[in-house]
C-alpha cells in the first residue's frame, strides 16, 4: 500500500514506542503481559496512521474542460461563493469536508500552470463552519486553466492543525496529480470562475481526483 511520506514519521514513531514501552515496562515491574499490553495500544495507534495516510491510486477523468474533486469527502458548499470566505472578485465556490476516516491526500483540480502559492496562519474552528474558510489556517494554490483561474484552498479544522502543500509556483501541473495532504480532518474550499457548471450538490460524496466537481466554459 502506497502511503503519504508525511505519515512516516508517524508511524515510525508509534511502532518505536510499542518496542519501547514494552521492553521498559516488562523490565521495570516483571510483567510481560502489561508490556504486551502497551505494544498492543502502540500497535493498534500506528495501524491508524497507516490508514490514515494513505494514498491509493485514483484514475482521473481525461477531458479538458473538467475540475475534479481535489478531495475525499462530503460537499459542504456547491454554487455562488460565500461572501468573504473567497478571493476578491466573483466566484462560484464547492467546499469539501474531510473526516478523519476520509482519504486525506490533495490532489490538483484542474490541469494548467500554478500561478500563486501562499500559506496564511490563523484559527482552528471547526472545518464545517462557513467562516472556517477565512478564518482558520490555510494554504492556498492558484492555477491558471487556458486563462480561467481555479483557486484550491486547503483549510485545517479542530484536529487538523497542519497542511502539507508540495506545489510550487510555476509548477505545470495536471487534474488528479497529487500535491499535498492535510493531517487528522480538515476541510477544501474550491473557487471557480461564477460560469462554471458545478456538477456536485451539498451533501454528496465525493472521491479525490476523480468526481467531476464542475465544467469550465
Amino acid at each position: 500500500m502506497r502511503l503519504d511520506p508525511a505519515g512516516l514519521p508517524f508511524i515510525g514513531g508509534a511502532l518505536l514506542m510499542a518496542v519501547v514501552s514494552a521492553a521498559a515496562i516488562a523490565r521495570a515491574l516483571a510483567l510481560p503481559a502489561a508490556g504486551a499490553a502497551a505494544a498492543l495500544l502502540f500497535l493498534v495507534l500506528a495501524g491508524f496512521f497507516v490508514f490514515f495516510f494513505r494514498d491509493p491510486d485514483r484514475r482521473a477523468p481525461t477531458r479538458d474542460d473538467v475540475v475534479l474533486s481535489p478531495a475525499d469527502g462530503r460537499v459542504l458548499v456547491a454554487g455562488p461563493a460565500i461572501a468573504g470566505a473567497a478571493p476578491p472578485g466573483s466566484w462560484a465556490q464547492v467546499s469539501i469536508f474531510l473526516s478523519p476516516m476520509d482519504v486525506h491526500v490533495n490532489r490538483i483540480p484542474a490541469s494548467g500552470r500554478i500561478t500563486s502559492v501562499a500559506f496564511t496562519p490563523g484559527r482552528f474552528l471547526p472545518a464545517y463552519r462557513h467562516d472556517a474558510g477565512s478564518a482558520n489556517e490555510r494554504s492556498e494554490i492558484w492555477i491558471d486553466h487556458d486563462g480561467q483561474t481555479i483557486v484550491a484552498r486547503q483549510v485545517v479544522g479542530v484536529l487538523a492543525r497542519r497542511v502539507v502543500c508540495r506545489a510550487q509556483t510555476g509548477d505545470e501541473v495536471r487534474a488528479g496529480d497529487r500535491y499535498g495532504i492535510m493531517k487528522f480532518g480538515s476541510r477544501m474550499d474550491i473557487f471557480l470562475p461564477p460560469t462554471a457548471d458545478i456538477k456536485v450538490q451539498v451533501g454528496q460524496t465525493v472521491r479525490g481526483g476523480e468526481t467531476i466537481i464542475a465544467v469550465l466554459h
